[in-house]
């Protein structure tokens, strides 16, 4: 999250950090480190064998009406921000006999969306705004399952880009405006939204899946 001339010290587990010059003056953010989250969905191809690609984990999460009470807790190399436990274990929790492979996939997209929403409740907490709108990138960001619940647990609009692969084109916009190329308005008519995902979960339900994945998180820091 950009915080113009402002470095904020997180005092919840997020970082500082420079984010580019403006007019010779730092402009600042603050970002929360994951240290797993689409690299999830490589352990669900690579390790358990349970799909072949990644982009099949979107039907397969859509063939199910939920997880089945399923979370997965990607600590693999421990839990980064806003946790910061590197004694943390990676698990897979809620199983009962009626838990297939189709709910521990949807379980892991829906992991990564927990994730998301611990750090953007952080900073909009720290930043003491709200915010309304996310913009998504990314190669996670093509599944449309992943977005539309990411939406949901954050209760706010995900939008995406036509080009998702921001980081790139990032560089590119920052070092057109250091020579000069073009402006902040020139930008801000260059960022095409190629779809807008609407939040559409109930309050109740949202509550108790985020309920779920603390105390899932709690499950997993136990010592």
């Amino acid at each position: 999250m950009n915080t113009g001339n402002m470095a904020i010290n997180s005092s919840n587990g997020l970082l500082t950090t420079l984010a580019c010059m403006q007019n010779n003056k730092p402009i600042y953010a603050i970002e929360g480190s994951v240290f797993v989250a689409g690299a999830l969905i490589q352990w669900l191809r690579d390790e358990l064998d349970i799909i072949k690609n990644a982009s099949e984990t979107e039907e397969i999460a859509k063939s199910v009406k939920d997880a089945n009470g399923v979370y997965i807790v990607p600590a693999f190399v421990g839990l980064g921000a806003p946790y910061w436990d590197s004694q943390a274990e990676g698990i897979i929790t809620g199983l009962t006999r009626g838990a297939n492979k189709k709910h521990i996939v949807r379980a892991a997209l829906e992991a990564i969306a927990y994730e998301v929403y611990d750090l953007v409740k952080i900073m909009e907490e720290e930043n003491n705004v709200e915010i309304k709108a996310i913009k998504v990138d990314g190669g996670a960001c093509v599944n449309n399952f992943l977005m539309q619940f990411q939406a949901d647990i954050l209760n706010k609009y995900l939008l995406r880009p036509t080009s998702i692969e921001v980081t790139a084109l990032g560089a590119c916009y920052l070092a057109g405006l250091s020579v000069g190329l073009w402006n902040e308005k020139d930008l801000e008519r260059l960022a095409i939204i190629d779809q807008e995902f609407k939040p559409n979960m109930s309050y109740e339900e949202r509550n108790k899946l985020i309920n779920g994945w603390h105390k899932a998180i709690e499950k997993s820091i136990l010592k």
